[in-house]
């Protein structure tokens, strides 16, 4: 693995990780990773052996930490933040390496930004998202019905977490967990994505990944049908569970495989 750190549109640090498969597949473009909310490139993608498989599979593979997450550079300021942002560092990231087309697999917060980038980038072939649900039609990002916006900012700046319950409390002792910059979430769960997504204007072949349990991609059906060319994979498992179905390394490896 390379690490190398990307100066963005807006001069933010984004560090970006590059594995290159031992036998290359031919004529395949790179898979690009963006990992969901409080996770990493190395927690989302890593752990859970989605890069060994693509590189299984012969892939070049390109994991994103999200501004505030991971190598990435810190901030408490929300203007620093939001999905659009995250999806410029995209397309910065793909002019940087000079690059015409790409596979892109994003899950929660990076599934959002997925979609955004899909929806506005030609260069994406084939696109997998996961982790979220109708919210997405509904509100133009994940479900803050469910995980609502101050209630997940207060988790977050907290100084006693042990009372904490709910989705919010889960997201907080996860970001611990992960060692994830608090005050950086913080400002991210302060300005998330809340606007419509064009994505009638998505035209890459696109597989919605759903857990059965995750409260967060309720209704995935929805979703799919307001796709022009999607389909569904459901998957045991909540929204923290399902990367860890044996499944879900698979089900991204065989549609991305698909011509």
């Amino acid at each position: 693995m390379e690490t190398t750190v990307l100066e963005s549109f807006d001069g933010a640090d984004i560090a970006y990780h590059v594995w290159t498969p031992r036998e290359p597949v031919g004529g395949a473009p790179p898979v690009l990773l963006q990992h969901g909310f409080a996770a990493s490139t190395d927690s989302n993608w890593v752990t859970p052996g989605v890069v060994d498989a693509l590189l299984t599979a012969g892939r070049r593979v390109i994991g994103v930490d999200a501004r505030g997450h991971g190598g990435s550079q810190k901030s408490d300021d929300p203007a620093f933040f939001g999905e659009r942002n995250m999806s410029r560092d995209h397309r910065t990231l793909l002019d940087r390496l000079e690059l015409t087309e790409v596979d892109l697999v994003g899950y929660s917060m990076g599934a959002v930004v997925s979609l955004i980038t899909a929806g506005s980038d030609r260069r994406v072939r084939r696109l997998v998202v996961g982790g979220v649900g109708e919210a997405v039609v509904d509100l133009g990002g994940v479900d803050t019905r469910v995980l609502g916006t101050e209630p997940l900012v207060v988790a977050l700046t907290s100084d006693d977490p042990t009372c904490l319950s709910g989705p919010a409390g889960q997201f907080r002792r996860f970001a611990e967990a992960t060692g994830a910059d608090l005050p950086s979430l913080a400002a991210q769960a302060s300005t998330v994505h809340a606007t419509p997504i064009p994505l009638e204007a998505i035209t890459a072949p696109t597989l919605l990944i759903a857990g059965t349990e995750d409260w967060l991609a309720r209704n995935p059906e929805r979703l799919v049908g307001a796709l022009p060319h999607a389909e569904l994979a459901t998957l045991d498992g909540d929204h923290l569970g399902a990367v860890r179905d044996p499944s879900f390394s698979a089900v991204i490896v065989d549609f991305l495989s698909g011509s």
